[in-house]
Parts: structure tokens; sequence; C-alpha cells
């Protein structure tokens, strides 16, 4: 045994479907498949059963409630008893983190992972059990989220502040929901600038910043972008 190895490496290499990184690396213990990302923006429902939730009849409720079916999907058993499922999301579309912000799941003991997240891949283990493909899960497979699952798991665009900002302020909002990825954060500096420089920058920063985690942009890293772009026009 390598002595640079974790505990609990010796089981790690006698567990069987390992995929091929940890095969490669036997004394990884686990890894991580990040989320939303291109080419498959994944999207990751983590339903827990677990402290008297049940997130596999939540997602069964939910289904029947708003008219949808839950494909067959990769499926991966987690040591609380629940169980991962994988989705593909459009690439226009960025599905937040319920993680870490309270009121956004979308059901009790589900929790999604979504741009900025990450999944824990099956073979990976902990001190007491492994992350394992649920029998007769397709070992592959991740179906497009169905589009009314999709909607739930994505939050509501924010109102525009129509009473209190003129028409330009308005469109300030538009112009940062719409930017392309590679461009979001430059757009959010320019139209914070903007805002800032016609006296309307403190009451369209909840705005702007709302409109650039839509597009995908940390809410952290929006905000930081905002106040660089009030230290600009500051005289």
């Amino acid at each position: 045994m390598r002595p640079d190895r974790p505990r609990g490496a010796r089981r790690h290499d006698r567990t069987r479907r390992r995929p091929r990184a940890v095969r490669r690396r036997p004394w990884a213990t686990g890894y991580g498949i990040a989320c939303g990302r291109a080419p498959h923006h994944l999207i990751g429902l983590d339903l827990d059963v677990k402290h008297g939730l049940d997130g596999v009849a939540a997602l069964g409720a939910l289904a029947q409630e708003h008219g949808f079916a839950v494909p067959d999907t990769v499926t991966v058993l987690t040591p609380s008893g629940g169980r991962h499922l994988w989705f593909t999301g459009p690439a226009g579309t960025a599905v937040p983190n319920s993680v870490g912000r309270p009121g956004t799941a979308p059901g009790p003991g589900i929790d999604v992972r979504g741009h900025g997240g990450y999944l824990v891949g099956p073979g990976s283990i902990t001190n007491a059990y492994r992350y394992l493909l649920a029998p007769r899960s397709p070992a592959s497979r991740r179906p497009r989220s169905p589009a009314r699952l999709l909607r739930l798991l994505t939050p509501p665009p924010p109102p525009l502040p129509r009473r209190t900002a003129p028409r330009h302020a308005l469109a300030l909002v538009q112009f940062v929901r719409d930017s392309p990825r590679g461009q979001r954060n430059t757009r959010l500096y320019w139209a914070a600038c903007r805002a800032y420089e016609s006296g309307h920058g403190d009451s369209l920063a909840p705005a702007l910043i709302d409109a650039a985690t839509r597009t995908g942009l940390p809410r952290q890293e929006a905000a930081a972008t905002i106040a660089s772009a009030a230290r600009q026009a500051a005289p």
C-alpha cells in the first residue's frame, strides 16, 4: 500500500464498477463531477432520505402535481439512503444550486446541483459506504430535464423596476440579462457604470445583480463587479 494513500484506499481498490479515472489512481477515494458546464450542462437532483425527509417521494409528488414524468437516467445511490439523478439542461439556461440558498429547493428533501456545483461520482467511498450506480440504472444515459421540471429548478426573473427607473435604466437590466457566455461580467460592469453615471446606480444595483445571476454569474462576483463600477463612477 502506498504511504501517501488516505485511509480507506485499500477498500476502494476492491470497489467494483469503478470509473476509469479511479482505476488509474487506486489511492483515490472519490471524485466530483462538475455541473452546469458545456457540453452536457449537467443538472443533479440530490434526493435525501433522512431526518424525516423523503426526497424521492417529494419528487414523485412534484411530477404528479405539475404533470411531468421523471425519465430513466443515471441514478447513484448515496450513503444516507438517498439518490442522485442526472439530467442535462439547455445551453442557454443556468440552473443554480439550491444548497446554501434557503427557500430555493423545489421540494422537501430535494437539493439541486447546478451551475457551480458538483455531484459525487459513482465508485467514490466514505468511511461507511460507497456511492454506487443503482440496480438497472443506465450507465451513461442523461436525458434532457423535462421542461416542467426545469421551470421548477430555475428561479423566475426578477421584476424590472418599472416605476422608479427611466426607460434607459430598464434597458441596462435587459442588456445584462441578454449577456452571452464570455461577456457576462463585461456587460454587467458596463451597464453598472452607465447606471451610476445617470444617478440610478444604487436603485438599479439589485436588479442588475439578479439579471447577472440569471445568466450564470455567481452572485458574489456580480456584487463585486457592481461595487467596482460604483468606485469608478465616484467623483
